[in-house]
């Protein structure tokens, strides 16, 4: 391991979350985003200082969240728990029961709705991303870690490593979904810009496009994000958008890269793409690292084909950019081998920062 270890911000109200199951078309099926990923990651990381993370200020989200998304979050599984669901069908999970999106509501004024089963589809945007007691502890508290670790960042620590969980990337401005609830990489980068940083480059790895953080940062010139992944175009998540030729718009027109790669995509060409990244971020003042590893070859939720190997690899062409860095937790299912591909992408970034 390279002489310099990242320290890990982390904390243990990230394990709160319990989504306990998803719902895909229309079947609930046992969730994959479980607590236990978080001392799966710990345990490979052993070597690493921790710092626990500490009540941070609503400022960087805020400018990343609507308020409503917010405060939707903060009080639903209360108004889930005050209504009938449990005793009725026996669910203690907020799940929207109706999306009132414009084929429903074609042109006509619209309120929000009184029973939360309903309201919920008004920012829930799939019937996966569940909200129950603890859901909004955990993610408030990723929320911490990401601006603890852009922070220590800003005051001059080269490479921090925040453990967020849940995760965030497809988090959108007024909507949760994909297992996301806020976006911690969002909020980091906004820490960054409002510590200094005069343009961020965002470079994401996660199996699956980070749709949220394209969205937040799409008009705008100062956050470049750049995403590898596996292509919608072949049926996977977030199906609808993550194409090559999405670029931005307005002011930032040109600061969104997407590659997306065929279904079993290895190394080489997964790496090629991060190269790319890499080099399109270079002349930024600040790096954010969105840490999927769930296109590792053994993980549940990935059609790629990357090794622990490709990963390390990944962490040296990040860090070979000499960009101060914030590496986020996103994806990554495979409990066996996550903490592992964590610390391997971990080594290799701090092996060529400087």
């Amino acid at each position: 391991m390279s002489q310099y270890a990242a320290p890990v911000v982390w904390s243990p109200r990230t394990r709160d979350h319990d989504p306990q199951h998803e719902v895909w078309v229309g079947v609930p099926t046992d969730g994959t985003e479980r607590a236990d990923r978080v001392d799966a990651i710990l345990a490979a990381l052993a070597d690493h200082p921790r710092v626990e993370a500490t009540p941070q200020p609503d400022d960087a989200l805020l400018a990343v969240h609507d308020a409503e998304l917010v405060d939707f979050l903060r009080t639903a599984a209360d108004r889930w728990a005050a209504g009938p669901y449990e005793a009725l069908v026996g669910q203690r999970r907020v799940v929207p029961y109706l999306f009132p999106t414009p084929a429903m509501t074609a042109g006509l004024p619209t309120r929000p709705a009184v029973a939360i089963h309903a309201d919920a589809g008004r920012f829930a945007y799939d019937t996966m991303t569940l909200v129950g007691p603890g859901t909004w502890e955990a993610a408030r508290t990723a929320v911490d870690c990401a601006v603890q670790a852009a922070t220590m960042v800003s005051g001059g620590e080269r490479l921090a490593y925040a453990l967020c969980r849940p995760p965030g990337h497809h988090a959108t401005p007024a909507g949760y979904g994909g297992s996301c609830y806020l976006n911690n990489a969002a909020v980091a980068a906004t820490v960054l810009r409002a510590r200094g940083a005069e343009r961020v480059g965002i470079v994401d790895v996660d199996a699956h496009q980070g749709n949220g953080t394209a969205a937040i940062f799409w008009a705008r010139a100062d956050v470049r994000y750049g995403s590898v992944h596996v292509d919608p175009g072949a049926g996977w998540f977030p199906h609808v958008c993550g194409y090559a030729d999405e670029t931005g718009a307005g002011d930032g027109a040109g600061a969104t890269r997407n590659h997306p790669l065929p279904e079993g995509t290895g190394d080489d060409a997964w790496l090629s793409a991060v190269a790319d990244l890499a080099s399109w971020v270079g002349d930024c003042d600040a790096l954010v690292v969105s840490l999927g590893v769930d296109a590792a070859a053994d993980d549940p939720e990935s059609p790629l084909q990357v090794t622990e190997a490709g990963y390390r690899e990944a962490g040296r062409l990040l860090g070979a950019t000499g960009l101060p860095a914030v590496a986020v937790q996103e994806g990554g299912y495979h409990l066996p081998t996550l903490g592992g591909l964590v610390a391997a992408y971990l080594e290799g970034h701090a092996s060529t920062a400087h």
